[in-house]
């Protein structure tokens, strides 16, 4: 069974780390491109998010037995078998893990306008995940 406190947590964790992106992503392409510190607080707090997001849905995977996923997307496959999320959610969820997994293991190689982008406008998947999910349990 889903522990909800736990979930609960993660998803106050996961907007906190929103927020903070929200906080300094107020800027224009050029002054984020400038700007190290800014670049630094919203590429880690993307990576937190996401990174949450994983740990959320490992959590309903497991606890509703949904299989044993190979990978961290194929845990948002499960999910969307199980009605969870919808199909442009999962896409978007494995989308936001491969981006993750650029700022972990590739860091030198990030396309910092992507990742401007992502703070201006894809950021908001991650609020429809955790939306889908609240909704779900």
């Amino acid at each position: 069974m889903v522990d909800k406190d736990v979930i609960l947590a993660k998803i106050g964790s996961v907007k906190k780390y929103l927020n903070r992106i929200n906080n300094v992503s107020k800027i224009t392409l050029e002054a984020f491109l400038d700007d190290v510190d800014t670049q630094d607080i919203i590429l880690f707090n993307i990576q937190l998010a996401v990174q949450n997001c994983i740990d959320i849905a490992a959590h309903i995977v497991s606890e509703e037995e949904m299989g044993i996923p190979g990978s961290s997307n194929e845990m948002f496959y499960f999910l969307e078998e199980n009605k969870y999320i919808n199909n442009l959610l999962t896409e978007k969820m494995v989308k936001a893990i491969g981006f993750r997994n650029l700022i972990v293991h590739e860091y030198g190689k990030l396309d910092l306008k992507r990742a401007y982008d992502i703070s201006q406008k894809d950021i908001s998947d991650l609020n429809d995940f955790l939306k889908a999910v609240l909704k779900k349990i």
